[in-house]
């Protein structure tokens, strides 16, 4: 057995056993291939969770594109019936606009119909 001296930046000396810290820190084979399959479902597991959450973000953003295209599309409709509507009623407060809205009314209503005028 050899020992050997230990200077630690101190003036103690620590006396060991080398062949003894080698025994101590050699792993055995079955265990190193225990740890390694450890180590192997370890990184498989994580793995999968890693594209299982992918697939989910994935859907949970194509779920908004299409929504946020349908808010899109609704939000656009309705800004052109505000535009229609926002003209129409220009036209109506414009100089001779009750005439040609009493004009428009006329063609709307077909002349089968009664009509009631509320003075």
């Amino acid at each position: 057995m050899n020992s050997s001296k230990c200077n630690n930046g101190s003036n103690s000396y620590y006396y060991f056993n080398e062949d003894e810290s080698l025994e101590k820190n050699t792993v055995s084979k079955e265990e190193e291939n225990l740890l390694v399959l450890a180590y192997s479902l370890l990184k498989i597991f994580l793995f999968l969770i890693a594209f299982i959450n992918l697939i989910k973000i994935a859907n949970v953003t194509q779920l908004r594109m299409s929504r946020l295209q349908e808010i899109k599309n609704s939000y656009i409709y309705e800004k052109d019936k505000f535009i229609k509507l926002t003209d129409r009623l220009d036209g109506l407060l414009s100089y001779q606009g009750e005439q040609r809205f009493m004009k428009d009314q006329d063609q709307m209503i077909s002349r089968d119909v009664m009509r009631v005028i509320w003075r």
